[in-house]
């Protein structure tokens, strides 16, 4: 004997369904609020020099050649753990000292050769864009962007 689906059958799974689904998508934006107030960079002290450097990051467009945390250009290296890659993560000046010596000793005028510009910052927007790298290093991203495991 084949049983039959009623209208009433049908309508009970309709409402059961999307309840369930109501709940769930409850339940993860309380969870997705959650982590972002406890875990993510709510909790990260943002300083007005941080503000500065990531406005330095944006005033010479850095993200048209390097990535940070993933999202921008491939043309030049990922700099969201450059701090990390450094050793400097924990040594805000070291940190200066280094970033300042690096960018001072690109090349230029090589030909076929990648090369950053000179945009000639001064120590404080240099100083700025090591606080927020720095900061941006401290971001936990859950292990993104993925690095070469081999």
């Amino acid at each position: 004997m084949k049983e039959v689906m009623t209208k009433s059958m049908a309508r009970n799974i309709f409402y059961g369904g999307s309840l369930f689904f109501i709940v769930i998508f409850l339940a993860l934006s309380v969870h997705s609020h959650l982590y972002i107030v406890n875990v993510s960079t709510a909790s990260m002290e943002l300083t007005d020099s941080v503000a500065r450097g990531k406005r330095v990051w944006e005033d010479n467009t850095c993200i048209n050649c390097h990535s940070i945390l993933g999202e921008g250009a491939y043309y030049a290296p990922e700099v969201g753990n450059v701090m990390t890659r450094w050793g400097v993560l924990d040594d805000p000046e070291a940190a200066f000292e280094v970033m300042k010596s690096w960018m001072e000793s690109m090349p230029t005028g090589i030909e076929g050769r990648r090369q950053m510009p000179r945009f000639e910052l001064t120590d404080q927007e240099i100083r700025d864009l090591t606080n927020f790298l720095i900061w941006t290093n401290k971001i936990d991203t859950q292990g993104w962007p993925p690095t070469d495991a081999g």
